[in-house]
């Protein structure tokens, strides 16, 4: 909107870049052009303003597909005003002179033509595609299809509008549809996660099942190592049982024959000893069968004092001095006699 003020009866218009002026007075045009500035007398003007900016025009349509199942499409549409002259001039853009605002709602007009130009394009699309196709791949369709049906509308330029560009955001179906047609992509895809459960469960038993083989192995050899480790342990006990045995009569024969030699040795040894004592005392005999009675008494004195314990003291009594003495008597006597004789 133009800013217009006043100064003593007159107004001053002052525009932005985005806006064409058209500035009539008594007919005849006097300022045209944007983003003007300049004085001029309100009873005598006619004022248009034209925005030349590009501007969005939100579409929002019902259309019925080729099997008659209603969708709304979502679209916007970019246009600007090319020639503003020519949309002045079928448009009412007059603005009033006092306060600068439009005296109709000339965008309005745009947007209802624009807005019903693309929507028979998209209709014709829609009518000949089934649904499932129309949501697939309709956007792209409907969006070339009002592209150029935009492009080659004859009112369009004659306006002076030009399109800029089109974007197709969505087209959806009714929500009961919409919810239908989810249904069986949301089973398949609910099917695809219990596939996926379902083979990562039997995976896990695989590997479950995996390793409880390996330990069952495991046990297995475990078990069999410790078989061949007693079967070792008695063989080495064996062995050395064996060995202890061996050991042992070894030394049972070496003890043997000492004890055998040590009895030769001993009965050697007492063989000569024997034959040395019979030998003394056939020697010893001899020489007292030689000696006389008196010679043998005093040696068996002799014998018995070295064999009796220790005499402190003797005590003979008259009787026994007396029988002694009578007998040294008699015996010296019958050896005095028997050298006599």
């Amino acid at each position: 909107m133009a800013d217009i003020t006043r100064r003593l009866g007159l107004r001053h218009l002052r525009s932005a870049p985005t806006a064409h002026i058209r500035h009539h007075q008594h007919g005849r045009l006097v300022h045209d052009g944007p983003g003007l500035s300049f004085w001029f007398r309100p009873l005598s003007a006619a004022l248009s303003e034209v925005p030349v900016d590009d501007r969005e025009l939100a579409v929002v349509f019902h259309a019925r597909t080729a099997d008659f199942q209603d969708v709304t499409v979502q679209a916007t549409v970019t246009y600007r005003i090319s020639d503003p002259a020519a949309a002045a001039a079928r448009m009412d853009f007059s603005v009033d002179p006092d306060t600068g605002a439009w005296r109709s709602a000339p965008l309005e007009q745009l947007a209802t033509l624009l807005t019903e130009s693309a929507q028979q394009h998209a209709l014709a699309v829609l009518a000949r595609t089934p649904l499932a196709e129309a949501l697939a791949d309709g956007v792209s369709a409907v969006r070339e299809r009002m592209t150029r049906g935009l492009g080659a509308e004859p009112r369009l330029p004659a306006t002076g509008i030009e399109v800029v560009a089109v974007r197709v955001v969505a087209i959806r179906p009714e929500p009961e549809v919409e919810r239908a047609l989810r249904t069986p992509a949301r089973e398949r895809v609910q099917q695809e996660a219990d596939r996926a459960t379902y083979e990562r469960r039997a995976v896990a038993v695989e590997r479950e099942r995996a390793i409880a083989e390996n330990e069952l192995a495991s046990r297995i050899e475990l078990a069999r190592q410790e078989e061949r480790l007693v079967e070792q342990r008695g063989t080495n006990a064996r062995r050395e049982a064996e060995e202890n045995a061996a050991a042992d009569a070894v030394r049972a024969e070496a003890e043997a024959a000492r004890t055998v030699r040590l009895a030769r040795a001993e009965a050697e040894a007492a063989r000569t000893v024997g034959e040395a004592r019979a030998a003394a005392q056939a020697s010893w005999l001899a020489a007292h069968a030689t000696a006389d009675t008196a010679t043998l008494h005093a040696l068996a004195a002799t014998r018995l004092a070295e064999n009796v314990p220790r005499i402190d003291s003797l005590t003979l009594a008259p009787d026994a001095l007396s029988a002694l003495l009578a007998g040294l008597a008699r015996t010296n006597g019958t050896a005095d006699g028997g050298r006599a004789s």
